[in-house]
């Protein structure tokens, strides 16, 4: 939803004036398309029917890219936005954009942590620790 409302707010604004939204209409779409995409593959549980593929892993790398990009994004939709633009409603979509777009990418970034932990096995819990510890 975040992702959508970066690109929607962009969208919305005469961007193609300024080279620099491309690049974030770009990463805010492209990542939206590919999360939609993995929610799709996990709420229908086609991961397993794939599984050679290492789901986890996947998932890591998919969200420390989002996470990387998204920081590049953010920093070129908040450099870009102007203050004194001629337009006042294209200002604040640029700022309200710049503002999800940091959410955003705190949220990949939070996704990037919590996949590491699943794809390293660090969230056990007790039973499994302790049958593995003692077998």
């Amino acid at each position: 939803v975040l992702g959508l409302l970066v690109w929607a707010l962009i969208a919305g604004t005469t961007y193609h004036l300024h080279a620099a939204y491309g690049w974030v209409m770009f990463v805010s779409i492209f990542f939206w398309i590919l999360t939609v995409l993995f929610f799709m593959t996990y709420f229908l549980q086609l991961q397993l029917k794939f599984y050679a593929i290492p789901w986890p892993l996947v998932l890591t790398i998919f969200n420390a890219v989002a996470t990387v990009l998204y920081v590049t994004a953010f920093v070129t939709c908040a450099a870009a936005v102007q203050p004194t633009s001629w337009r006042q409603c294209d200002y604040n979509r640029r700022a309200a954009a710049s503002f999800f777009a940091c959410l955003v990418m705190i949220a990949y970034g939070v996704s990037t942590f919590f996949s590491f932990r699943a794809w390293k096995g660090l969230g056990s819990n007790v039973a499994t620790s302790q049958v593995t510890e003692h077998a």
